[in-house]
């Protein structure tokens, strides 16, 4: 009994690989994520089946989920502690999905704010996917028994529908599925675009300016920093309509440690000009050996490989498992 007293909570997280990895990605989660390993039993997935609800380029995509791995392993994800696979390559999500999209409402799909800002985006390809991926996304969570799911604001309808979910199921089956908790990091930093500081940072802004990707270089860091939109008082506080200084100041402390009464404190009678240059600056330094690292490892394939083949085996071990008692309550014969 006293070795279950000391068992480390799971904890489980995914993000796509459809495109660069941003700085909102990384103050947002990824950073977390890291941060996360030593407390909790982490799981860690690259979601790529979640990526085609919006049509994808095949040699780009593969390019992208190889690059996402490599830029993820750079951002401080052990795989000695943490369990991080690729999502495609373990087959129980897309079967648990479609047992739960059984037990799933129209009406509770429909209600899901992605699916309303997705559909708006991309009208010409308003897919079955891009309307059920939430239920994928419940298997993707309930398949580890996860007890805890790492949260930003946006994201709390999804562990509800979860909740939701596994306990309708538990409801009719027994006590099939661990009904997860939302976790919201101390320190996870909802960055918005600099250039619109109204919306939130997203790599698919037509602005260039609007976003910081995790491998830009320090000149172009820099650059966006200093276009970055702010306001006309030239006094760097926190406070309502002052949206521009709010997100650099929430980005500054992000990557410093330091809190907005000592950036105030700090920035007393200095300029915007200052304060810009002093958050690129910090961002740089912050992302300097995430990039180095990446370069190693995204020279080396056959590591990558290895390591997320591996991953992909024991998640799919582990997985197994939950689908194996989910399909047996229902009443599937199983092999």
């Amino acid at each position: 009994m006293e070795q279950q007293t000391e068992k480390k909570k799971v904890v489980f997280s995914a993000i796509q690989p459809s495109g660069t990895i941003t700085l909102g990605n990384y103050l947002g989660a990824i950073k977390n994520w890291a941060a996360m390993q030593e407390e909790f039993s982490c799981i860690y997935a690259l979601a790529d089946l979640h990526t085609i609800t919006v049509r994808q380029e095949a040699a780009a995509f593969r390019k992208n989920i190889i690059d996402a791995y490599a830029s993820i392993l750079a951002c401080g994800i052990d795989t000695e502690k943490s369990l991080f696979f690729i999502q495609s390559h373990v087959n129980t999500h897309a079967q648990l999905a479609w047992v739960l999209d059984c037990y799933t409402q129209f009406g509770e799909l429909s209600r899901m704010t992605q699916f309303k800002d997705k559909s708006a985006k991309h009208a010409d390809n308003v897919n079955a996917g891009l309307f059920t991926y939430p239920t994928l996304m419940v298997a993707d969570i309930l398949l580890y028994q996860a007890d805890m799911v790492p949260v930003g604001a946006d994201q709390k309808q999804h562990v509800e529908l979860t909740r939701n979910i596994a306990e309708r199921f538990n409801g009719l089956y027994g006590n099939v599925f661990k009904v997860p908790e939302p976790y919201i990091p101390k320190n996870g930093a909802r960055v918005m675009s600099l250039q619109d500081p109204t919306k939130k940072m997203s790599k698919s802004d037509e602005n260039v300016n609007a976003c910081v990707n995790l491998m830009d270089s320090p000149e172009v860091i820099m650059k966006k920093f200093k276009r970055a939109v702010t306001d006309s008082e030239a006094k760097v506080r926190y406070a309502e309509g002052k949206e521009g200084i709010n997100n650099l100041m929430a980005i500054y402390s992000a990557v410093t440690g330091l809190s907005f009464e000592q950036i105030e404190h700090d920035f007393d009678g200095k300029g915007y000009g200052d304060f810009k240059t002093a958050v690129g600056e910090a961002v740089i330094e912050e992302l300097r050996p995430i990039r180095e690292k990446y370069e190693q490892y995204i020279a080396d394939k056959a590591y990558m490989q290895d390591c997320y083949k591996k991953a992909g085996e024991i998640a799919q071990k582990i997985s197994q498992r939950t689908l194996d008692k989910a399909m047996k309550k229902v009443g599937f014969v199983l092999k």
